[in-house]
């Protein structure tokens, strides 16, 4: 799959050579000695070190060590099993852990994309027979029309423009979402209620002009943890960042945890 510039107004073919892709125009990117491509211009980020902390990264990926998201992971194999598709993007790949797994068990050519750098450095480090790229999909994905067989935005980005512009005719769209009890037991102990919030048929809705939705599955199960996967979890996810909400539950030694995701398929 051909990369394109990012330069703004270029987006023409990028072909590498020995530790540098560029164009017919000059511009041109350096492969981290990690193995990535960092694409990212400057008018694409809105932080110096936008998306995942090397912090969060790394709690995520110890949870997932403790396997966490392994029945997420075999609920898509199995939605995927049948499929025809050889070549799969997967968009907000944060450190690569599910774009491997999906690669290993489907045996499909993999890249990644995410707008944070310490991600895609772990990920190029973890996984060298994937291409990891650093770019803003949110604005645009830099690669050529028709170029991949299966799209993946695991509880990330829904730029549905410009992933049916990248997936082949025939090609299908696999969307993850957090389910409207995940982390119920968490966000109770934090907050005192049991809100849920269904993201479904918003995102169908979102979908709607470019896709059509062919299976919807739910993979839910429930895993205790202790204080220090606890802690991982929360800061793994946006309230990691609240010093009220640690505190809430700073004397919270262990705890029976829902992890449920809805999961999608469009063509």
């Amino acid at each position: 799959m051909r990369l394109l510039c990012t330069v703004r107004n270029c987006q023409q073919p990028l072909e590498r050579d020995e530790r540098v892709v560029a164009c017919t125009r000059g511009h041109s990117f350096d492969v981290a000695r990690s193995g990535y491509v960092n694409l990212l211009q400057p008018q694409d980020r809105k932080s110096s070190e936008p998306g995942d902390s090397a912090e969060v990264v790394g709690a995520r990926r110890s949870l997932f060590e403790k396997g966490t998201a392994d029945l997420h992971v075999a609920a898509m194999v199995a939605l995927l099993r049948e499929s025809e598709a050889k070549t799969l993007l997967d968009v907000g790949c944060g450190d690569g852990w599910y774009t491997d797994r999906l690669r290993r068990e489907l045996q499909l050519e993999a890249e990644g994309i995410d707008i944070s750098i310490a991600a895609i450095d772990r990920a190029a480090k973890s996984y060298p027979e994937c291409q990891w790229v650093v770019a803003n999909a949110d604005r645009w994905l830099p690669y050529e029309a028709e170029s991949f067989d299966l799209v993946a935005s695991i509880t990330s980005r829904m730029n549905g423009a410009e992933f049916r512009r990248v997936l082949r005719p025939g090609g299908q769209l696999l969307v993850v979402l957090t389910a409207s009890d995940d982390l119920v037991e968490l966000r109770e102990a934090i907050g005192g209620e049991r809100q849920e919030r269904d993201r479904v048929e918003r995102t169908i809705e979102t979908f709607a002009p470019w896709f059509k939705l062919t299976r919807r599955e739910r993979a839910a199960t429930t895993l205790p943890l202790e204080r220090n996967a606890i802690n991982q979890l929360l800061l793994s996810t946006y309230r990691g960042a609240r010093t009220r909400e640690r505190e809430r539950i700073a004397d919270l030694e262990s705890l029976e945890v829902t992890l449920s995701r809805d999961l999608l398929i469009f063509e």
